[in-house]
């Protein structure tokens, strides 16, 4: 095999068809991304969030911003939602596509062991959280919250969506 291989995007002509492809994909194929995870603690409890907004108890995560890697959205979200900090580097676990929410809805999927660096107290965004043991989940978890765990567990096959 080569030690080197050709640069993907070398000359300007290369880099100026690049520019307007990808102008014509925001238009034509535009989505969304976000990120969420199953955060675990040292204990084996997940960590779940309560919303304000809507109903049922989900896992940490939220949309990526311009600009923003999936890895660090998903320090955001965990240090918004949960006053999280991973403990180790996070596992992709698989994208879904969440057609629920728009038709054009990724999630990155993760799987995370996680410190609380303090308590997550109740505001506009966040009506409660904690740490359950996987035997004793809240009422009213949502059901692609249940599909992402039985994922995790091994006791159903991964889907591709959410």
């Amino acid at each position: 095999m080569s030690a080197t291989g050709i640069a993907e995007i070398g000359t300007w002509r290369t880099r100026a068809l690049v520019w307007l492809l990808h102008r014509f994909f925001l238009l034509s194929r535009g989505m969304t991304m976000g990120v969420r995870a199953a955060c675990f603690n040292d204990r084996g409890e997940v960590f779940l969030v309560r919303h304000t907004y809507v109903p049922g108890w989900y896992m940490p995560g939220g949309g990526m911003e311009h600009g923003e890697t999936a890895l660090e959205a998903l320090a955001k979200e965990l240090r918004e939602e949960g006053n999280l900090v991973m403990t180790a580097a996070p596992e992709f676990v698989n994208v879904y596509y969440n057609s629920k929410t728009s038709k054009r809805d990724h999630v990155l999927f993760y799987r995370v062991t996680v410190e609380q660096t303090a308590p997550r107290l109740p505001d506009r965004e966040i009506a409660e959280s904690g740490f359950f043991a996987l035997d004793a989940l809240p009422d009213e978890v949502t059901d692609a919250t249940l599909r992402r765990l039985q994922e995790l567990s091994k006791e159903v096959e991964l889907s591709d969506f959410w």
